[in-house]
């Protein structure tokens, strides 16, 4: 099992990923053989927050040449998280029959990336 601060590396801010907040999806630049559980589990834990669904896209790197020296820019991969903008008490039956609630408090949205563009 790795650190979530192994899995995440770095969120994407681009117009699109920007307006998307609003719906609570959130996207970062992940580990490239980090699984979904493993996402999941990294935001969870780093912001406190719900995870819904998580859909990951994978990018080769590309073929590029500098004058005579030709390379390969790195492979990465990125992920699209859907939070939980509402959400409810988990609530499990408990011995007895008794239904009772989880004192798990989520956040609805990510401050640490909202705040750092301006959307409080």
């Amino acid at each position: 099992m790795r650190h979530a601060e192994d899995v995440i590396i770095k969120p994407i801010m681009t117009e699109k990923s920007y307006s998307e907040i609003a719906s609570g999806k959130y996207t970062f630049e992940v580990a490239i053989n980090a699984s979904k559980v493993e996402i999941k589990n990294a935001v969870e834990e780093l912001f406190g927050v719900k995870v819904l669904k998580v859909n990951t896209l994978r990018y080769d790197g590309k073929a590029k040449r500098v004058g005579v020296h030709q390379g390969v820019t790195k492979a990465w991969k990125k992920a699209i998280v859907s939070i939980d903008t509402n959400p409810a008490d988990e609530k499990y039956l408990a011995k007895g029959g008794k239904e009772t609630k989880a004192n798990k408090k989520y956040k609805t949205e990510i401050k640490e990336i909202s705040s750092a563009f301006g959307n409080n």
